[in-house]
This record gives structure tokens, sequence and C-alpha cells, in this order.
């Protein structure tokens, strides 16, 4: 599963800590497209119309696949000059 994470957090598919309203994946999917986080939704869910029912296997899937955001820590040392 690790390895489907790290090719997945290479791509920039990550689900980010900012911005989520249930698990984070259509805000993810908008931040790797260049897109607003609504229309990434809005987006999703016109495509769940074409495709009824996909939604209960596509969310959860992407929402098990796609590895949250890590916090990026400061460092408590000043950087070496």
């Amino acid at each position: 599963m690790n390895t489907v994470h790290d090719a997945m957090s290479r791509q920039g598919l990550v689900r980010p800590r900012e911005g989520r309203l249930l698990g984070g994946v259509c805000a993810g999917l908008g931040r790797r497209f260049g897109l607003d986080p609504w229309i990434a939704r809005l987006l999703f869910m016109l495509i769940l119309f074409v495709i009824p029912g996909s939604q209960i296997l596509i969310y959860p899937v992407l929402w098990i696949l796609m590895p949250a955001e890590q916090p990026e820590y400061a460092t408590a040392y000043p950087p070496a000059v």
C-alpha cells in the first residue's frame, strides 16, 4: 500500500489538510489539476450522475488510495551558513 501512496504523492495526488469537506478527495483532485475545490466537486458530481452508483465505489477507493498531506514541521535549528 505504501508504494501506491508514494506514487500518488509523487504525482501530486494528496488529500489536503485544509479545505476538506468529507475526506479531501475532491479538494486533492482539484489541487492536482489546478481547479478550485468547488469546481472539482461539481465535476465529480456531474460525472457521478452520468454513471449512477459509481460514487459508492469511486470516492471510498480514492479516499483509501490517496495519502493525506503531510504536515510541514519547522526546523528547530537555523540553517547552516
